[in-house]
């Protein structure tokens, strides 16, 4: 057994840079080996996995669990963006072994390709009509700005039964989870429970009435609003973050990208180099395991790579990791595809004059540090049907 080498740069590090700068974090870990450590933000060690064939086993290891409280004892939850423990706050994003597969059996047949299909009408209007109300104000409008918020969050209101008229309660409290005072996180968690009430009322339409019915009965009214919170909340990171990437490209008037790739295709193609998030979610683990010839003790954080590993020009075998692998697969994959691809083709077919208002090499992108994904910081369009 061997220690695994130390990262000498900050793969957590707050960045800008231009859109087609690559964060410089993720070849250099991947230079290093299987797995590096690194300093984590919440303090001490992480080990961070950069190669395909590790990634796909630490995503299916019975002895890495997703629990918080299996986190060191000395993190700050706050600082490491930890959710609730398990045992507080039953969620998919906690949960593992069994009490994780009931919880999956409840949710996973409501985000079937299937299922989401039959929102895809509704989707492309809610596009359109978002689209058509910027192009009518004229002038330049910078997508980054609201559109890339609204637009996910209208659809994941639409399909979980929220009411549309809730969406700028829904934008308020998202933005407000970010923020570094603990009264306005708050403020935005009691907006959340707030939004998943009015899914949940009698006659609302919507994948939250049969979520809750099919949910283990164990479950109180205030873990079913967290559920839907976690929906909520994620439905909109997943697509805003990856949005801006999706329309540069398509965008760009000095690119043939926008009428020589097929919309699905560009859709993968996007997410695959600009994944909503670089890295997983935290992982700890639960006992002393072994993973590439290097020993980690119990409690200790692990990370999968997704951009670098999604990224590396020497992977040729397996899908993507942009939405996991294994049991904790992310739930909303197909939706967020869904969404993706109806703002292409409501661009292509009602817009087709829609450019950049910029050249593509201005625009800028943020990382904002932690293992939270990078978005651009604007994204200026003329909009012409």
């Amino acid at each position: 057994m061997f220690n695994a080498p130390h990262a000498g740069i900050d793969p957590f590090a707050v960045t800008v840079r231009g859109i087609g700068e690559a964060h410089p974090a993720h070849a250099a870990l991947r230079a290093l080996g299987p797995i590096v450590r690194a300093d984590a933000p919440a303090g001490g060690q992480v080990w961070i996995v950069t190669d395909y064939a590790l990634a796909r086993e630490v995503l299916t290891h019975p002895g890495i669990v997703k629990d918080p409280a299996y986190a060191p004892a000395g993190w700050d939850p706050r600082t490491a963006g930890l959710e609730p423990t398990a045992a507080a706050q039953p969620s998919l994003t906690t949960l593992d072994g069994a009490a994780h597969e009931a919880l999956r059996r409840a949710h996973a047949p409501l985000f079937t390709a299937r299922r989401m299909h039959d929102y895809a009408e509704r989707i492309t209007t809610i596009a359109r009509e978002l689209l058509t109300g910027l192009a009518a104000a004229g002038g330049t409008v910078d997508l980054m700005a609201d559109f890339a918020t609204r637009f996910p969050l209208s659809v994941v209101c639409d399909v979980l039964g929220v009411p549309l008229a809730r969406v700028d309660q829904a934008i308020v409290a998202c933005r407000r989870m970010y923020s570094d005072d603990p009264e306005e996180v708050g403020m935005a968690m009691a907006a959340f429970a707030d939004l998943a009430g009015a899914a949940l009322q009698d006659g609302q339409d919507g994948l939250a009435v049969e979520l809750r019915e099919r949910v283990p009965d164990e479950l109180t009214e205030a873990q079913v609003h967290y559920l839907l919170f976690t929906l909520i909340f994620a439905g909109q990171l997943t697509t805003d973050a990856s949005l801006g990437f999706l329309l540069a490209y398509v965008l760009d008037a000095d690119s043939d990208v926008a009428g020589r790739i097929a919309t699905g295709e560009l859709v993968r193609d996007t997410l695959r180099r600009h994944p909503p998030a670089p890295f997983t979610l935290w992982r700890f683990t639960a006992t002393d395991i072994e993973l590439a010839g290097v020993r980690l003790p119990a409690r200790s954080p692990v990370l999968v790579d997704i951009q670098g590993i999604n990224t590396d020009p020497g992977r040729s075998n397996g899908p993507d990791l942009t939405f996991g692998a294994g049991p904790h697969y992310c739930t909303g994959a197909q939706l967020a595809q869904l969404e993706l691809g109806a703002i292409v083709d409501v661009l292509r077919s009602d817009f087709p004059d829609a450019r950049l208002a910029v050249p593509f090499a201005e625009l800028r992108q943020i990382g904002v540090g932690g293992i939270q994904g990078c978005r651009l910081t604007a994204l200026p369009i003329t909009l012409r049907g």
